[in-house]
């Protein structure tokens, strides 16, 4: 099973993590959400908004390709990079990955439940 590294965040992940059982199939926003890290995903993983934006490190050649709604949803993506990716859309294949959680989304003023 594929490893996901994840970078430190200061709010979601202060000291960063490693998963060593990443699910291949599911997607990295699932398994994210599976291991305790609170990524945002306010359109419940439907493609609909870009608060589970990630910026993947290493491994971002193993995803499949973003589909044309994806595209067009990660154009509004705060820090937008090259390896950008909606974690609830890129499904994790066979490689280890890298990703990094952007310090802002969209939505960084959020309200707290």
């Amino acid at each position: 099973m594929p490893r996901i590294t994840v970078l430190p965040h200061a709010d979601l992940c202060p000291e960063g993590t490693v998963i060593e059982d990443a699910e291949p199939g599911v997607s990295i926003c699932e398994i994210l959400l599976e291991h305790d890290i609170e990524i945002e995903h306010a359109c419940e993983m439907s493609c609909a908004c870009t608060t589970c934006h990630v910026v993947v490190r290493e491994g971002f050649a193993s995803l499949e390709e973003a589909d044309e709604l994806e595209e067009d949803m990660l154009d509004k993506a705060w820090g937008l990079e090259p390896s950008s990716r909606l974690s609830c859309q890129a499904i994790v294949g066979d490689t280890d990955l890298v990703v990094e959680i952007p310090r802002y989304t969209i939505n960084h003023a959020r309200e707290h439940h």
